[in-house]
């Protein structure tokens, strides 16, 4: 079966259309109509830069002008009919273009490709992905803050190995995944300043002999210069590629968090509860109340990861300048910004919407010989201890403890005597974990103070 619109589109080198099952492997509308105001906007700078430097005329840039902004608006009102015979969201614009205002729209392509078209396509959706992932990392840094605000002061036992280590504050530990969340913005900003350069201009791979001005095009997309070498402008995705890898981390951040809240949230631990917005019932055992939302976070993740190992896949072997494998670039980066997206707004959600159980955190946090190592610091300040003697006299009273079925504040000073002379009453001090957590007050440490001075530190950088 012959295709005279595909055929047309690939000029006079095949007397041929495509059969099916090429047309199925080639075209790529179905995903890549997504950057379909990118591509306007793209062709906009285009036509305007053309009719500035005279190789377009006035009359001519504006039917383009005004044909690109009815297809636009037919796209956003859900009219535009996209075709798979025109393969990609490019010669479906040109194609309703021509339609809306003549042969004007066939001299739009003039000094530019398919090749740097998509390139500069991309990076514009990319960078918009980018912007969104900041924001909502923002609004999930706040949240977090906000929570730490209220518990700066709420003791909670501190993990190493899931099990219980040191008690912590509630407000502390908020303020670690704020930490996190605040590298992946960092990250985020960086890929962007990386990707802001406009490939337009160089056509196929070698640029134009066209006097085309690529400043103008650049300024006008909203980019900082145009990149410096057509064959890499063509052939680059490591702005895509850095994006996904942002997004991994960001996505393994995530994860971690999720995996907390669903431990928190059972009834083994009893730290938070979920608001009814992320939770869900059971079918058939009522008295359930399931943390979905996190556990989706959690496995929306490979997702991600997945994304970013597909396209350094389809990346590693491809010589200069483009290849039709690159067509692969772009649904699993589209699949990795939506989850990403999903991912950060749910788990804001839950974040604003949990409440902390503070009796039941303060209680784990006075278990499991937490203030262990309290006593030990008792020990060589108090007590003139190298280290290392005070660490064997600390386990072998929580050998004691243990034995006796009790914590370390519940011995008498007799049974501690019995260990080691040198303490007195005043190791009680040390022993409750309000005390623990108080005396952390090295930079970055867990005292509410220092927790509360991180806290303001964040709202001046938010802004």
């Amino acid at each position: 079966m012959t295709d005279k619109k595909s055929n047309a589109m690939w000029g006079g080198r095949f007397a041929a259309g495509p059969d099916a099952i090429m047309e199925a492997i080639n075209a790529s509308i179905d995903f890549d109509k997504r950057l379909a105001s990118q591509d306007i906007a793209g062709s906009r700078a285009h036509a305007a830069m053309l009719a500035k430097q005279g190789i377009l005329t006035d009359t001519d840039a504006e039917a383009i002008r005004e044909g690109l902004l009815t297809v636009l608006s037919e796209i956003e009102r859900g009219e535009f009919t996209f075709s798979t015979a025109l393969e990609d969201i490019h010669m479906n614009v040109e194609s309703r273009l021509k339609e809306i205002i003549g042969e004007a729209a066939g001299r739009l392509h003039t000094a530019r490709s398919r090749n740097d078209q998509v390139a500069t396509d991309f990076k514009l959706w990319v960078r918009d992905q980018i912007d969104a992932a900041i924001s909502g990392l923002e609004a999930l840094i706040r949240a977090l803050i906000a929570q730490a605000e209220k518990g700066a002061d709420w003791v909670m036992p501190g993990f190493t190995h899931l099990q219980t280590a040191q008690p912590v504050t509630w407000g502390h530990h908020m303020m670690a995944y704020v930490e996190m969340f605040g590298r992946d913005m960092s990250r985020f900003n960086d890929a962007r300043v990386r990707m802001n350069e406009s490939p337009l201009g160089s056509a196929a791979l070698a640029g134009t002999g066209f006097p085309i001005d690529r400043h103008m095009t650049a300024e006008a997309l909203g980019f900082d210069r145009p990149t410096a070498n057509s064959l890499d402008a063509v052939a680059d995705r490591d702005f895509a590629l850095e994006f996904l890898s942002s997004a991994s981390i960001c996505a393994m951040h995530l994860s971690r968090f999720a995996e907390e809240l669903v431990i928190w949230s059972s009834a083994q631990f009893r730290f938070v509860a979920l608001s009814d917005r992320f939770s869900t019932g059971s079918s058939i055992m009522p008295q359930k109340k399931n943390p979905d939302a996190a556990e989706l976070i959690r496995a929306k993740i490979g997702r991600i990861f997945g994304a970013n190992v597909a396209l350094m896949t389809v990346m590693k072997g491809l010589p200069l300048a483009y290849s039709k494998d690159m067509q692969e670039d772009k649904e699993q980066v589209f699949d990795a910004a939506d989850n990403l997206m999903l991912a950060l707004a749910a788990m804001t959600g839950m974040v604003s919407d949990m409440t902390a159980n503070v009796d039941n955190l303060r209680a784990a946090a006075a278990s499991g010989f937490s203030t262990a190592t309290d006593l030990a610091d008792w020990l060589v300040r108090e007590a003139g201890l190298p280290f290392r003697d005070a660490h064997h006299v600390t386990g072998a009273l929580v050998a004691m403890a243990e034995k006796k079925g009790v914590d370390l504040p519940d011995l008498s000073l007799d049974e501690m005597k019995s260990v080691n002379e040198a303490i007195t009453e005043g190791v009680y001090d040390v022993l409750t974990v309000e005390n623990s957590v108080a005396s952390r007050t090295s930079y970055g440490g867990t005292a509410p103070a220092q927790v509360r001075a991180q806290i303001a530190r964040w709202k001046e950088v938010l802004g």
